[in-house]
């Protein structure tokens, strides 16, 4: 990073602060000095604060630009699988065939979840959310004393994000088999991570040894892997911080990502379709999206973070398509009514001069539904696809000789010092 200065003046005095200059994107200031002056910068939801280092992945969100280790998510998602994106993300490199095959016989080797394990689904109701599962099973596992991990050593680090990869999959395919009161399916060692995860779902049958189903899956855990520092893997790094066990890290992530204006988007994106009900009323509920009074807002398009067009709803507008077409559900009624909304977004000037593009939610969610999975498991498929980005977020940053121990301030406004 070359280097450069800032300068900032305040009560009749300046300070000279470093300017660092990435590999891309913005430059950084570095404010550390500033407490040394008493004084603290002020950033609520931190949108303008870099609060760490970081060679995994890099948004432009006023391009449209994803890319992983410098490659663009679309290469990827399109070119390799989700295991070869686990280990690019994990090691900085994408792997050789045999780099690939070893990786995946140790996640082979990891997978098994122990019978202590399996019994803690039976302290959860029938209908308890399959994240609240998945968290608590997570949680747990840091108290196995196979999983224990001295953070010290580099082999243990790497060990835990292997197995973090591997277990999670499992666990949540046992959330949804608890859920709907099936016996749980141990992960088969002769299949890939994917397609295991779909036999773990349904079993031996015709959705979870459909190749367009497998493929498309593949893409969704893709596109999920990783986004930068985003809130739940920000969420991650700060817990990991205080040197805590990975799966604990890990568990802080899950729970972030349960919030709905993070996780939840593709699932609520569902909703909202359900809402909807079919297409006589879409002009009813454009004309309400149009209206600023209305608290109605179309759920699934336009983002947070890129001002222009979603570079993982282009993978995935393809993707949904071939799935709807694999299962024939291209003429169900909630179907028909997500393609005619998809069309509306795309054409109509106030979306498209608003950049309000349908996102990766809005694609996946519909793919999602398609292949059978249900609602309230889609945030769970999120954790499981990100899980490799928050151990590899993780990793990088155990892996630092001197990593800091994550300490924001604040802005205190309530009552001075008072007598009582």
């Amino acid at each position: 990073m070359s280097k450069k200065s800032a300068t900032i003046s305040f009560e009749n005095q300046s300070i000279e602060l470093p300017i660092y200059s990435p590999t891309l994107g913005y430059d950084v200031i570095d404010v550390k000095a500033l407490g040394k002056e008493r004084h603290f910068t002020f950033d609520p939801g931190f949108y303008a604060t870099a609060s760490c280092e970081s060679k995994i992945t890099y948004i432009d969100g006023d391009e449209g630009v994803l890319l992983h280790r410098g490659y663009p998510i679309d290469q990827l998602a399109f070119q390799r699988d989700y295991l070869d994106v686990c280990y690019l993300l994990i090691h900085g490199e994408l792997p050789t065939a045999s780099q690939k095959q070893f990786f995946e016989e140790k996640l082979s080797e990891a997978a098994p979840i122990c019978d202590f394990t399996r019994s803690l689904f039976s302290g959860f109701a029938q209908d308890a959310h399959p994240m609240g599962m998945l968290l608590s099973a997570i949680g747990a596992l840091s108290t196995r004393s196979s999983n224990a991990c001295n953070n010290k050593l580099p082999e243990e680090r790497e060990r835990a994000v292997i197995r973090l990869v591997a277990k999670v999959p499992v666990l949540a395919a046992m959330t949804y088999r608890h859920s709907q009161n099936k016996p749980f399916i141990a992960p088969d060692p002769n299949r890939g991570l994917v397609e295991n995860f779909l036999y773990m779902l349904f079993g031996d049958s015709e959705i979870s040894q459909n190749k367009t189903v497998i493929t498309a899956l593949d893409r969704i855990f893709t596109l999920h892997a990783d986004h930068e520092q985003n809130a739940s893997t920000s969420t991650v790094r700060m817990s990991g911080s205080t040197g805590t066990h990975p799966f604990a890290a890990i568990a802080a992530g899950i729970s972030a990502l349960w919030g709905p204006a993070h996780g939840g988007a593709n699932e609520a994106c569902l909703n909202m379709l359900k809402k909807i009900g079919d297409e006589s009323q879409i002009e009813t509920y454009i004309a309400k999206a149009k209206d600023k009074n209305d608290p109605f807002r179309l759920m699934g398009f336009g983002h947070r973070v890129y001002k222009s067009y979603d570079p993982r709803a282009k993978v995935m507008q393809q993707t949904c398509h071939d799935v709807l077409e694999a299962m024939n559900k291209h003429n169900d009624p909630l179907f028909k009514l997500a393609m005619k909304l998809e069309k509306i977004a795309l054409e109509d000037p106030y979306f498209v001069d608003r950049k309000l593009y349908p996102n990766v939610d809005f694609y996946s969610g519909i793919t999602l539904s398609a292949m059978g999975i249900p609602v309230n498991l889609f945030t769970v498929i999120f954790a499981l696809a990100r899980t490799v980005g928050w151990a590899s977020h993780w990793f990088e940053m155990m892996n630092e000789a001197d990593h800091p121990l994550y300490r924001p301030r604040q802005l205190y406004t309530g009552p001075a010092r008072r007598d009582v």
